[in-house]
This record gives structure tokens, C-alpha cells and sequence, in this order.
């Protein structure tokens, strides 16, 4: 693992799929189970609402020793002191971002094909998200899904952290790592459970189960402990 990406699952934040429950309380769940990476997304909102929600999770994930990454917005990082920025794939190229945060702040990049994960890595992205994966209504306007053959093709390719987005279910993070992943971001899977608690430690069970693989007798054996186990989205 990447000594500066010691995470694997990566909470991507939307107030709009809550529930009408609060964000932050969800977010809180999370991190109360495990969470240790959460980008906060709302790009929906104006500057000054979006900067109070920033201060909020800089609040929350400070108390839980997690990193904070704010969507894009150079200035509300700065403010809040997160620990890096998530670019969009239009955003500003990251060796500009990288003169105005320094070396020590953390730059993520959602790439949608394989060829823009070697461009971020080229750039000077510390890690990427590539997706959509699988299929997922959130991720329908940027069209079909990669597929974990995308994952495979990238990871093989660069020597960053490469994330997995979209559709992503606990049956599938077997593919993702299975295809060379880093781990997995998410949305809805923690959002939108009944316990995003109980959702995110499931996830992080799933992932360690995983990387300890190798004491296991086969990957079939793997597969068979995943057989019937209930589904995020």
C-alpha cells in the first residue's frame, strides 16, 4: 500500500442520497466504523455554505484521525486545513494544484478511462478513482460502464493507488482487488444503509479479508465466504 494512501475505502459524500437524514450524522456512522478517507463532494452548493459544511467534516474526521479531502475547491482546503483536494477529470492540472498545496497535501483524480489514470499519474496525482465500474444510476450520464478489465489494464500500467466507483458491491470488491485495485469508493453503499456503521465496517471486513488472502488455501475459498452475504449499492 501506498504509504500515503493508507486507506481503502474512500466515502465520497451526497447530501441528495441521505434520506433527509443528516449528512453529517451519516458521516460520523462511517467513521465510527472504520471510515478513514472522506471527500467531501456538495458541489451543488455556494461558496460559503460549502465552506461550513468543510469545517464540519474537518471537525468530525479530525476526531477519528481521518483524512479529509475537499471536491476540487483549492481555497476551502486551504481554509478548513484538509488533507488534500479531489479533482474532476476537467479540474486544474494537477501541477498546478501541486505549486499551490505543496508537496505534503494529498491530490486524488476521477478518471473515466484508463488512459486519463496515466495521464494523473504522469501529472502528479497521488491516487486516482476510475469509474464507473459497474453499473449505477448515479454514474449513468457518463456513460457504460469500464468494468473491472479497466481496473486490470490501469493498475498494471501505473504505480498509484487505483480506486474502483460505481456499483460497487460487497460481492464485487473480490474483482477489484482481485484486478490489482487499491480499494474502493463509494456513495450510496454507506449513504443510503439503514446503519452506515454497520455498511461501512462490512466493507472494511470485506477489504481485510481480502488483503490477507494470501493464507488462504484458495481464491476459490475466498469466493465461496462471499456466497450469500447481503449487497450494498
Amino acid at each position: 500500500m501506498n504509504r500515503r494512501i493508507d486507506f481503502d475505502l474512500y466515502l465520497v459524500t451526497d447530501r441528495h442520497q441521505t434520506g433527509g437524514r443528516p449528512l453529517d450524522e451519516i458521516v460520523e456512522g462511517a467513521l465510527a466504523g472504520g471510515v478513514r478517507a472522506v471527500q467531501l463532494r456538495e458541489k451543488d452548493l455556494p461558496a460559503r455554505a460549502f465552506l461550513r459544511w468543510a469545517e464540519k467534516m474537518r471537525l468530525l474526521t479530525a476526531r477519528f484521525g481521518a483524512r479529509l479531502l475537499i471536491n476540487d475547491r483549492l481555497d476551502v482546503c486551504l481554509a478548513v486545513g484538509a488533507d488534500g483536494v479531489h479533482l474532476r477529470a476537467d479540474s486544474l492540472p494537477v501541477p498546478v494544484v501541486r505549486k499551490i498545496l505543496g508537496p505534503e497535501r494529498l491530490i486524488g483524480q476521477s478518471t473515466h478511462a484508463v488512459s486519463e489514470v496515466i495521464e494523473a499519474q504522469r501529472a502528479g496525482a497521488d491516487f486516482v478513482v476510475l469509474g464507473p465500474i459497474y453499473d449505477t444510476p448515479s454514474k449513468r450520464s457518463m456513460g457504460r460502464p469500464l468494468g473491472s478489465s479497466a481496473i486490470r489494464s490501469a493498475a498494471s500500467q501505473v504505480a498509484i493507488p487505483v480506486f474502483a466507483i460505481g456499483g460497487i458491491r460487497l460481492e464485487r470488491i473480490l474483482e477489484v482487488i482481485q484486478s490489482g485495485g487499491q480499494g474502493v469508493a463509494v456513495i450510496s453503499a454507506i449513504l443510503q444503509a439503514p446503519n452506515p456503521r454497520e455498511a461501512a465496517s462490512a466493507v472494511l471486513c470485506e477489504l481485510k479479508s481480502l488483503r490477507s488472502a494470501t493464507t488462504v488455501s484458495s481464491v476459490d475459498e475466498i469466493r465461496e465466504r462471499a456466497i450469500d452475504r447481503s449487497w450494498v449499492r
